[in-house]
């Protein structure tokens, strides 16, 4: 049987006035590449914020392999397992590419303070198989050879994939992208997709957010859609396609009167 990784049950977020998610519910089974598409301002990087702990729900529950998160803090959620790169990129600029990555794989450390400050024999253990590790994933994302550039000066596209690269090194299993397409062209688009499913290949669940419906049609293994924080559809990318209420959601419903 399917082994749901994360559900989000009647989850509603009110900031003040403005409700920006209203009983949703959905879920994210273990393996699949899941989409949450929706025009702006439908909700999806809320959802985002409280699955990963930036806001905590006015009503409703996130379970996480069975257990509820409630007013569980964002580093503990990335022990867990709870890993999510930024619509807007989030790195450590004046570090290298490798030191960006090694702030992920150093979550699951357990060096101590003193035994990393007077290098005993398990910290520097340690701090070997964080550089193995971190090169790994570098040569994942196809940027090894960039691992001692600052961050700041890697194109575009591969901050992205430094980005990826960082969650990853937390060792989640689950992993939600925000807009890892943005900004990119399609040749950038297409080699996302292929990084997309070799993430879960390797056994990480991913939760996308992601504007460009060509992309996500494509990668995607099922969709929810969100509008004006609703969930309006959940299903499979060709039904989604179809589906009336996501066309009007999208393109808008023309005037009987025109």
């Amino acid at each position: 049987m399917t082994e749901r990784l994360l559900e989000i049950d009647a989850l509603t977020m009110r900031f003040g006035g403005v409700t920006a998610l209203d009983d949703v519910t959905f879920h994210v089974d273990r393996g699949e590449i899941l989409g949450l598409i929706g025009p702006n301002g439908a909700g999806k990087t809320t959802a985002f914020n409280v699955v990963t702990g930036v806001y905590h729900a006015t009503s409703g529950a996130v379970r996480f392999k069975g257990d509820v998160l409630g007013k569980m803090p964002r580093h503990a959620r990335t022990k867990q397992g709870i890993a999510r790169t930024f619509q807007n990129i989030r790195l450590f600029p004046a570090m290298s590419a490798l030191d960006n990555v090694l702030v992920g794989v150093d979550a699951h450390s357990l060096t101590s303070v003193a035994g990393a400050a007077f290098r005993r024999p398990r910290a520097k253990r340690e701090e070997a198989a964080s550089r193995a590790r971190g090169m790994q994933l570098l040569e994942f994302v196809g940027i090894a050879d960039r691992y001692n550039e600052f961050a700041r000066n890697l194109p575009y596209g591969y901050q992205r994939r430094l980005e990826i690269a960082r969650a990853l090194g937390t060792a989640p299993e689950l992993l939600c992208l925000d807009e890892p397409a943005a900004g990119f062209n399609p040749a950038e688009k297409a080699e996302l997709m292929t990084l997309i499913r070799r993430v879960r290949d390797e056994g990480f669940t991913v939760l996308l957010i992601e504007h460009d419906m060509s992309l996500v049609m494509e990668v995607t293994d099922r969709l929810v859609v969100l509008d004006f924080g609703r969930k309006i559809a959940d299903g499979f990318p060709a039904e989604i396609r179809l589906d009336p209420a996501v066309i009007a959601a999208y393109l808008g419903v023309p005037d009987d009167d025109a």
